[in-house]
């Protein structure tokens, strides 16, 4: 069943952008229209978006046969959550990125690009639903034997039946709006992954007075050596 499931979400996702390609490419070709630089951009849009989720889906691939092995180190936090920041604003100038680590040199271990897909997953969709002008905060502190990093924003929230389901495959808490806007429904499934591999815990929670908070607790031994998936 979630094989056939997993075939029937494939094919609509890729559905919907090549029969955008193939109808503006039967335009062109009939000379029904001109390819301007609009109508070239809207057709570049529609091939990204389809080798993002092929890129995701080879991840998810890859991290469910354990064939992606994570090369750990400790590094800094800040280095991290500043990156994924800096990255986050050149895609949606409009929204506010801050970060908050707590202390400054506060380090943890994992692989650092397989955690920076994870937080840069978490924080596009943040601002995806943050409105113009508004907030998102990622933040780090240690939490007893854990470290716990947070992505907050400022959009309507999740809803309390999606709260335990937003890490499934696929899934959307706004079908219409995450389609339109790129998103294939995958990100989050690959967070989890990602952090199960680490031995850590990921979860989503509603914010207090709006937004949603997705919340990550790493395990920090203190001594380099980072303890295996749980």
């Amino acid at each position: 069943r979630q094989r056939r499931e997993l075939v029937a979400n494939v094919s609509h996702e890729l559905r919907t952008p090549i029969a955008v390609v193939r109808a503006t490419l039967e335009n062109v070709v009939d000379g029904v229209v001109a390819p301007d630089p609009a109508l070239l951009r809207t057709m570049l849009a529609q091939t990204e978006r389809l080798q993002r989720l092929v890129t995701q889906l080879l991840d998810l691939s890859r991290l469910e046969s354990g064939g992606t092995p994570l090369h750990l180190l400790r590094f800094p936090v800040a280095d991290l959550l500043e990156a994924v920041a800096d990255e986050s604003a050149l895609h949606s100038p409009d929204v506010v990125f801050r970060v908050e680590v707590e202390p400054p040199d506060l380090a943890v271990d994992g692989d650092p690009e397989r955690l920076h897909q994870v937080f840069a997953n978490l924080t596009d969709n943040a601002a995806r639903f943050t409105p113009d002008g508004g907030e998102v905060v990622l933040s780090a502190r240690r939490d007893g034997s854990m470290v716990r990093l947070e992505v907050v924003d400022e959009g309507p929230g999740i809803p309390a039946d999606a709260i335990d389901r937003v890490f499934e495959r696929f899934y959307r808490t706004d079908e219409a709006r995450s389609t339109d806007e790129g998103g294939s429904g995958l990100g989050l499934a690959i967070a989890r992954w990602v952090v199960d591999l680490h031995g850590g815990r990921i979860r989503a929670e509603r914010n207090d007075p709006s937004g949603a908070r997705m919340v990550v607790d790493l395990p920090d031994p203190g001594d380099g050596v980072p303890p295996g998936p749980s």
